[in-house]
């Protein structure tokens, strides 16, 4: 006796021929790639871009916590944690916990990006060279690995610009060096 096999109950696998591909299905290796896993452990949450992870705090006897943006190889923030109950073991993650963190973490690369736009554009204001209007003067330093540059440029009030000429990354500006920038018919300072 033989068993004779039963039709599937699967619409898709009988809608597709034997040999064919369904080019609507994504291969599990890409699922992950497109969108990192939800993890929700005691001393490890992943959610909404960030990470969490508590570990043993290298300075003293208790636990620090570090919370890594995704896509980033180094943490936005490492700081102490909570002992649990036990006075021994680390506090669990919650989601309170880990909103927190995130909240802090996220400011404080806000304020490493300010701090980094800071040193890389300075603006004076100076009169024009009539003397009738005055003049936004920036700086903005280009970090390039290989010729760092930067690029001075003079603004009219109402934001146009008039001017702009490269200058080395190291240019010290300030209302003496772009007033005689000014003066000078905006040439290149030498």
């Amino acid at each position: 006796m033989t068993d004779t096999p039963l039709p599937s109950s699967n619409t898709a696998a009988d809608s597709t021929t034997e040999g064919a591909s369904n080019i609507h299905e994504t291969p599990p290796e890409h699922l992950e790639e497109a969108q990192p896993e939800t993890l929700h452990e005691p001393r490890l949450w992943r959610d909404d871009g960030w990470t969490a992870r508590v570990i043993k705090n290298e300075d003293d006897e208790g636990w620090a916590v570090e919370m890594i943006k995704d896509g980033e190889a180094e943490p936005a923030l490492v700081g102490p944690w909570t002992m649990g109950r036990n006075k021994k073991d680390p506090k669990p993650l919650d989601t309170s916990a880990f909103n927190t963190l995130v909240k802090t973490a996220s400011e404080v690369l806000r304020r490493h990006e300010q701090q980094l736009r800071a040193q890389l554009h300075k603006e004076v204001r100076v009169a024009s060279a009539d003397g009738n209007d005055e003049l936004d003067i920036t700086l903005d330093i280009v970090p390039d690995e290989i010729e760092p540059y930067a690029l001075l440029t003079a603004l009219d009030t109402f934001g146009e610009q008039l001017a702009q000429v490269q200058v080395a990354p190291n240019f010290k500006l300030s209302k003496a060096s772009a007033a005689a920038w000014v003066e000078n018919e905006f040439r290149r300072p030498g």
